[in-house]
């Protein structure tokens, strides 16, 4: 993984946020947003 110089990744699923580098202070792991996806997602 490369350091970012800023900037920011937002993934929002039906207009609420699943991920916020800006809140965490991190880049999302390998298959982490799918996840968070898959869990938010109606069963």
């Amino acid at each position: 993984m490369n350091p970012s110089g800023g900037g920011r990744f937002e993934v929002m699923l039906d207009g609420a946020p699943i991920f916020e580098k800006s809140r965490l202070g991190r880049h999302a792991q390998p298959g982490e947003v799918l996840r968070l996806i898959d869990s938010a997602a109606p069963k």
